[in-house]
């Protein structure tokens, strides 16, 4: 077993090709926040995301956030380094306008868990496939049908120890950008994060499932206790 720092959103995809099941990895950067109903109204209602998820982590989470009051800028950050919304063009002027679907407002992290993965497995191929998703981590893994296209599109799954969202929140720095605020608080969210972890490569983009491999284990293991009945 390896250990890896890895800076996301990634540019250079032997940064996951370098990665193998049961790996142990610290992330940098940015993971972006998303969970069902997010990823319905990407795939099942044909919207595009307003954040760019080209080379991005994301993580399955509805997090407990809690809005700042004086709405300036977070604990230890340089204002002068707050980023700016996403911005599209405006017809009019020409000049960069405000994107609608990021919220002005902010919020600061409470308590960011994640959770169940299985259930959302099905948006794991377009993910890849369409906007460049490059890794994507929850609660308890992905079912087989996951490993081919992982592997096909060159994404891994990260592995999170469960009910460590307290830790895990005091990993997250700030709470960048939401988009989808509506959708509360299954927003898209962007999360500026330092020493993410340590996460488990669950899956690689090789072939390698842990989960696959326990479940064989197991099987085997019961056919051998039958075999004793």
């Amino acid at each position: 077993m390896a250990t890896h720092e890895v800076t996301f959103p990634i540019t250079n995809e032997q940064e996951i090709l370098k990665l193998q099941a049961g790996d142990e990895v610290v992330v940098q950067g940015h993971i972006i926040g998303i969970r069902d109903r997010t990823q319905i109204r990407i795939f099942d209602q044909g919207v595009d995301p307003p954040m760019d998820l080209r080379g991005a982590f994301l993580l399955h989470t509805a997090p407990g956030v809690r809005k700042r009051d004086d709405q300036g800028a977070a604990r230890g950050a340089d204002p002068q380094e707050q980023r700016a919304s996403p911005a599209v063009p405006s017809e009019t002027t020409g000049r960069p306008a405000p994107n609608p679907a990021i919220s002005t407002t902010k919020y600061d992290p409470v308590c960011i868990g994640t959770t169940t993965s299985a259930r959302m497995v099905r948006f794991t191929e377009p993910l890849g496939a369409k906007y460049g998703v490059r890794a994507i981590c929850g609660k308890g893994g992905f079912p087989d049908e996951a490993i081919e296209p992982m592997q096909r599109l060159k994404m891994v799954y990260f592995a999170i120890v469960g009910g460590a969202a307290a830790l895990e929140t005091t990993q997250i720095e700030e709470i960048e950008e939401v988009a989808w605020e509506e959708l509360m608080p299954e927003c898209l969210w962007k999360f500026r994060v330092k020493d993410f972890g340590p996460l488990t490569v669950g899956i690689d983009a090789h072939g390698k499932s842990l989960y696959h491999d326990v479940q064989e284990a197991a099987h085997k293991k019961l056919k051998e206790l039958y075999a004793r009945l």
